[in-house]
């Protein structure tokens, strides 16, 4: 779904909201920022987990609950939203590494001629075969966001959400969408529009060069080689280990839509279920070299520019936090959000992991602004204590 950088461009009210956090008892006041979102009103639960081995931390805390009063714990799976292209750019690294693809080749050398034809056309002329899978990996391709981009005739996605729930998307007819409904906004690498459209496409390549459905390779593949036991594609798989844990509730404002068979048009773009800790052992191995190459890796992260303070790889955001505000700490977030308000970012400066979700479409600016907090508190404390 659609970026947050709409959602911030600077933070000015952020000095005086930081200046009220006291530093002496670091964890105690991590926890209390925690809870204090749990406060408000439209969130019903919380998922969050901090890692540092450079400070000494290991915390996860979870609150809130369903709507029958049972507690959610930290077993219970949340939607990750567009934390799943992390996911998906991942597993093409892995193919690249294997041999089975190059990041420069054009995507149509995966992909039937009848997908991509007629999916990038501008002024009469279809740019698809110039589309490389780089190009998918770093939104600038081109092609519209299915999600959120204003259509030319119909409803987007977002709408349909709501007004077929029962509607079950399969990928192909996400592709035929698209076709049907948007307009190409550029010819292909000459700039950046970020849009589920093309991560799609880069889970039907997986599924070309696989020769098996996208979840069955990312369970292959990541899931149980990570011990991911409570991971799986919402609607699509099961988890390795299957007890009775149901799905966070997820709210878009006051609307509960964790039962919605619409949200199977997500998939490769962001179609995930899983838990705090599962995330952080899924991002910490992809930087420690146990899933892609160091030099992959690298590739990665070769940044385009998103908005103010913030830069986009391959299936990977990252935050500038002192371009975001020159009052905020120069530090560095590296991972992806959620449209839902799920996080999975990686702080280098303080070899600091943070994982998890309040599960509100409402809280896509508040979760920063949490984890800016955050990294903020605990970036004191390391000052404090060099």
């Amino acid at each position: 779904m659609n970026s947050l950088v709409n959602f911030l461009i600077i933070l000015p009210f952020m000095p005086a909201f930081l200046s009220q956090i006291s530093y002496a008892q670091p964890i105690s006041k991590l926890k209390k920022q925690f809870d204090k979102v749990l406060e408000q009103e439209d969130i019903h639960s919380g998922f969050f987990l901090v890692h540092s081995d450079q400070l000494g931390i290991h915390e996860q805390w979870i609150g809130g609950q369903f709507a029958d009063g049972e507690a959610v714990t930290a077993r219970t799976p949340f939607h990750t939203a567009s934390l799943g292209k992390t996911f998906t750019a991942t597993t093409i690294a892995m193919l690249a590494d294997e041999g089975k693809l190059d990041f420069k080749d054009p995507a149509a050398d995966y992909l039937p001629a009848e997908t991509i034809q007629g999916l990038h056309v501008i002024d009469g002329t279809d740019y698809g075969n110039q589309i490389t899978i780089s190009h998918l990996l770093k939104h600038r391709s081109g092609l519209p966001d299915y999600f959120e981009d204003q259509p030319t005739s119909g409803e987007n996605m977002m709408s349909l959400l709501f007004s077929q729930p029962e509607h079950y998307w399969e990928p192909g007819e996400l592709i035929e969408f698209t076709k049907q409904h948007f307009q190409a906004r550029f010819e292909p690498g000459t700039d950046y529009h970020y849009t589920d459209t093309e991560y799609i496409l880069l889970g039907l390549i997986i599924e070309q060069l696989e020769g098996k459905p996208l979840h069955q390779v990312f369970a292959e593949c990541i899931f149980q080689p990570l011990d991911m036991d409570l991971t799986s594609m919402h609607l699509r798989s099961e988890p390795i280990i299957t007890p009775n844990h149901p799905m966070a509730e997820l709210y878009a404002e006051t609307y509960e839509i964790s039962g919605l068979k619409s949200l199977s048009a997500d998939w490769a773009g962001g179609g995930l279920l899983s838990t705090s800790e599962d995330l952080y052992r899924f991002i910490k191995a992809l930087r420690e070299g146990k899933l892609v190459q160091p030099a992959t890796y690298q590739k990665m992260q070769q940044w385009t520019g998103e908005s103010q303070g913030t830069y986009y790889g391959y299936g990977l955001r990252k935050w500038e936090l002192s371009e975001l505000s020159p009052s905020l700490p120069e530090l560095t977030l590296i991972g992806h959000s959620g449209s839902t308000s799920s996080f999975m970012y990686y702080c280098p400066e303080l070899d600091t992991y943070l994982t998890g979700s309040f599960n509100q479409t409402n809280f896509k600016k508040g979760h920063i602004e949490f984890l800016i907090t955050i990294l903020s508190s605990l970036d004191n404390y390391n000052q404090q204590n060099k």
